[in-house]
C-alpha cells in the first residue's frame, strides 16, 4: 500500500527529476568532450532529444494531476464555486475521454514502429522505443484525470464545495 500511495504522489515527478537530470549529465559531457577532448559524442544529442520526448510526454500527466494549465482567472471567477465544480467535472470527463483516445492511438504508432523495425541514426536502438512516450504520457494522464473525476465528484456528491483559490480541483 505504501508503495501504490508514493507512486500516486511522486511517479512523474520522479521521473521528470531523474530525466531531467541524465539530460543535464549527457550535454555537459558532450560540452567537455566537444571542448575539452576536441572529440564530439554521436550519440548524445540523440539520447537527450529522445529524453525530452518522453519528458514532455510525462509532463501531460503532471500537469493533469497538478491541475497546472492554461486558463483565464476572470472568467473562471463569473462562476459560482457549484457550478466551477460541475464544469471542472465535465472537462474532466471530456479529458479522460481524449486522453484515452489517444492512448488508443499511441498503440497504434507503436505497432507501426514495431512492424517497420526502423532503428535510430546513432544509437541503432528500435524506434519503437521512442514511440512508447506518447503512450506513456497519455495513459498516464487518463489514470490522472479519472483520479480527477472521482475526487470532484464525490465532492459535488457530499456538497464539499471549496473556494476555487484554494483547491486546484472543486
Amino acid at each position: 500500500m505504501k508503495i501504490i500511495k508514493w507512486l500516486d504522489e511522486y511517479l512523474e515527478e520522479t521521473i521528470l527529476v531523474v530525466l531531467l537530470i541524465l539530460i543535464t549529465c549527457i550535454m555537459g559531457l558532450q560540452v567537455f568532450c566537444r571542448y575539452a577532448l576536441n572529440n564530439s559524442l554521436t550519440w548524445s544529442e540523440e539520447l537527450t532529444r529522445y529524453l525530452f520526448i518522453y519528458m514532455a510526454f510525462i509532463s501531460i500527466s503532471y500537469c493533469t494531476k497538478k491541475w497546472i494549465s492554461i486558463r483565464i482567472d476572470q472568467v473562471i471567477n463569473l462562476f459560482s464555486n457549484k457550478v466551477f465544480c460541475y464544469l471542472q467535472l465535465a472537462l474532466n470527463v471530456v479529458l479522460t475521454s481524449f486522453y484515452a483516445y489517444m492512448s488508443i492511438h499511441a498503440i497504434n504508432y507503436i505497432a507501426q514502429g514495431i512492424h517497420s523495425q526502423q532503428l535510430s541514426p546513432a544509437l541503432r536502438i528500435p524506434m519503437w522505443i521512442v514511440q512508447l512516450a506518447p503512450f506513456i504520457g497519455f495513459f498516464l494522464a487518463t489514470i490522472r484525470s479519472c483520479q480527477q473525476v472521482v475526487i470532484e465528484g464525490k465532492k459535488i456528491v457530499n456538497k464539499d464545495w471549496e473556494t476555487k483559490e484554494e483547491a486546484p480541483q472543486c
